[in-house]
């Protein structure tokens, strides 16, 4: 009790005393009021978006794994003209359902072995060649499409 009661009789500017802190002390000569927002601690580290990247699916061979090849353009450290670098990565697919030479897209994911570490998700294919060759080149459907439709009707 006698240290305790020394402590108080010092008076000490600390407001950090005990672990209280009180307002008057802590506020700041500003007439608004205390309102900031919290920042992070510099010792974390960044929270990155998670990444998901499109490629081609270069072999299915494998049970529940595609491999993708993930094509960007990047600048030529010498040249600085726009290279196009390749780079494979293996996918879970646990339905087996793409094969050679469909799209897909990547989203990472935990590890679900050595070296894959992505899920293979179903894209809409990149060229819209189908949709024309049934409507025609300008949309308007063929002839021999109508006069096939007419009799039926």
């Amino acid at each position: 009790m006698s240290i305790t009661s020394s402590l108080q009789s010092l008076n000490l500017s600390s407001p950090f005393l005990h672990g209280s802190t009180s307002l008057p002390l802590l506020s700041k000569p500003n007439s608004s009021p205390p309102h900031q927002p919290l920042r992070s601690p510099a010792f974390l580290p960044p929270i990155r978006a998670m990444k998901s990247m499109q490629g081609q699916v270069v072999c299915a061979t494998n049970d529940k794994t595609v491999a993708v090849e993930v094509v960007r353009l990047a600048p030529h450290p010498k040249y600085k003209r726009r290279v196009r670098k390749k780079k494979k990565f293996q996918a879970h697919d646990p339905d087996n359902q793409f094969k050679v030479g469909d799209y897909v897209q990547l989203e990472k994911s935990r590890p679900i072995s050595k070296t894959k570490t992505f899920i293979a998700v179903a894209v809409p294919s990149r060229n819209g060649k189908q949709e024309k060759e049934e409507a025609g080149e300008l949309g308007i459907p063929l002839e021999s499409k109508q006069t096939q439709e007419q009799p039926q009707a």
